[in-house]
């Protein structure tokens, strides 16, 4: 399963650039990887988890803007297609690396 955060932060101001870069290092310590500009991805074993990790975000997200989540299988992230560009080659981005015990 994937978890995709997208989200939409103002930076007019210096408490909004501090509160986007504060946003921005806690997803990426969470695990998250940076698909597009303010569009991350994370690789979960499950559901459950994923839920997990929903909220935890809630915790840290700033409280402007707008966060959006979507919670993907990985058949259906794998069925993305590419219009321009190409894949990711990172191993950090592939569910060959998620081992459920």
């Amino acid at each position: 399963m994937r978890l995709m955060i997208m989200f939409d932060l103002p930076v007019e101001t210096s408490d909004n650039r501090r509160a986007y870069r504060k946003f921005r290092k806690a997803l990426i310590n969470e695990g998250f990887l940076m698909m597009q500009y303010s569009v991350y991805v994370r690789v979960c074993p499950n559901k459950k988890s994923a839920e997990f990790v929903e909220r935890r975000i809630r915790v840290f997200a700033p409280k402007l803007g707008t966060i959006q989540s979507m919670m993907v299988t990985e058949a259906q992230y794998q069925a993305m297609n590419f219009l321009i560009g190409s894949p990711s080659t990172d191993l950090r981005n592939s569910a060959e690396r998620t081992i459920v015990i």
